[in-house]
This record gives structure tokens, C-alpha cells and sequence, in this order.
């Protein structure tokens, strides 16, 4: 069973989420919250493989609460769920770690797929979301230091450090690859490829594989 916890201020998204996930036999609601200051507690109490996040809450919004859940020890993958595509809530959330980005609007099905892949480490993305990110990612000026987003030349320097196959699955994560894509297509078999990837995020220092996407489109060419 996937494990999941929902948490949106409004009770009334809660309720539907709750109905909507109750019809896949393999996931669970296992809790509910309705502001990002409970979902620390809320975690330790029911252990989710997965966290449903909205974005705009009124005390600790899923911007925060996504960045600290993702610094723990054995932190469950996070999904936001919104109703808002601007590119800063794009990039702002899968910096902190989120492994995906939908809007309320979505078909019940996709949600419910979309829990199934992100559990499975897979990343996740409305069609709107990712056509904001590639072009925020592509067409913005190069980034301050202060910005805490990596130049293209910090970025190549950072795939320099992998190894041939890491730099193969990550440009291939890149490209939106699932694990069995990449193992068809580079000739390993899946676990081979989640052994690369979680080596990947180790020697990079990243939450998960919307990051390494991020790394590789930032550093271009040189990738």
C-alpha cells in the first residue's frame, strides 16, 4: 500500500482528495492536515511514503514545510497540489525537494497515477508546470550567487564529477525518462539504474531526480 498524508487548508479539497484516492486499492490516506506546521508530527505519527502538499496556507505554507520534511532522514516524496503554475511556485518547490507539481484541476486518474509514480521515485509534472519550467530554466539570465541557483558553468562542474554512466542516466532523467526507459536504453537493468541515480543525488548533494533534470538543462551544451 502507497501511504499517503494530505495537507491543504481547505477541508473541503481534503474530503474530495480523500474520496478520489479511495477508489486505487493500493493507496492509503493515512492522515490529514490542514497547515504545514502539523505535517512534522504528522509524519513521525504515520510515516506516509507520500506527502499530497498545497502550497498557500495560512501559517507554514508547503514551500516551507516541503524544505524541512526534505532535510530529514527518510523523508516521503512530495507531490504540491495547486491551483497556482506561476514559474517562481515551480521552481521554488522542486528546489525544496518536491518531486512533482500538479494542479487541483487534474483528472482524478492522473492524480492517482501521479501518486503511484512519485511513490515509485518517479517525477511528476502538469503539462502546464513543466512548459513553465523549461522555459524558466532556458531563457532566464544567468543566476547570482546570491540567487542559490547554480551558473551553467557551476552546474557542468558539478556533472564532472560523475562517472560516464551517472552522466548517461542523469542526462536521460533529464530527458524524462522512467527507470525502465533508461535500463532499455542504455542496456542495464532497472536496479542498476536506481543504484546510479541514488549515487547520482549523493555526489550532487540533491533531493531527488526533478533535481537532477534541473542541473543538466541548466548546464546546457556542456552537459
Amino acid at each position: 500500500m502507497i501511504r499517503v498524508l494530505l495537507v491543504d487548508d481547505d477541508a473541503l479539497v481534503r474530503a474530495g482528495l480523500r474520496l478520489m484516492l479511495a477508489s486505487a486499492s493500493d493507496i492509503d490516506v493515512v492522515g490529514e492536515a490542514g497547515d504545514g506546521g502539523e505535517v512534522e508530527a504528522l509524519v513521525d505519527r504515520h510515516r506516509p511514503d507520500l506527502v499530497l502538499m498545497d502550497i498557500r496556507m495560512p501559517g507554514v505554507d508547503g514551500l516551507e514545510a516541503t524544505r524541512l520534511l526534505r532535510g530529514r532522514p527518510d523523508a516521503p516524496e512530495i507531490v504540491m497540489l495547486t491551483t497556482f503554475t506561476t514559474d517562481g511556485y515551480v521552481l521554488r518547490a522542486l528546489r525544496a525537494g518536491a518531486a512533482g507539481f500538479l494542479l487541483k484541476h487534474t483528472r482524478p486518474e492522473r492524480i492517482i497515477d501521479a501518486v503511484r509514480q512519485a511513490a515509485a521515485g518517479e517525477p511528476v509534472m502538469s503539462s502546464e508546470a513543466l512548459g513553465q519550467l523549461i522555459g524558466a530554466v532556458t531563457s532566464r539570465p544567468e543566476p547570482t550567487a546570491a540567487s542559490g541557483t547554480p551558473s551553467a558553468a557551476e552546474a557542468a562542474r558539478g556533472l564532472r564529477l560523475l562517472g560516464p554512466r551517472e552522466r548517461e542516466v542523469a542526462v536521460a532523467v533529464s530527458h524524462g525518462r522512467t527507470n525502465a526507459e533508461i535500463a532499455a536504453a542504455l542496456y542495464m537493468s532497472v536496479p542498476t539504474v536506481k543504484s546510479h541515480i541514488s549515487h547520482i543525488l549523493a555526489k550532487l548533494d540533491l533531493n531527488n531526480r526533478v533535481q537532477i533534470a534541473l542541473l543538466v538543462h541548466r548546464a546546457g551544451p556542456a552537459a
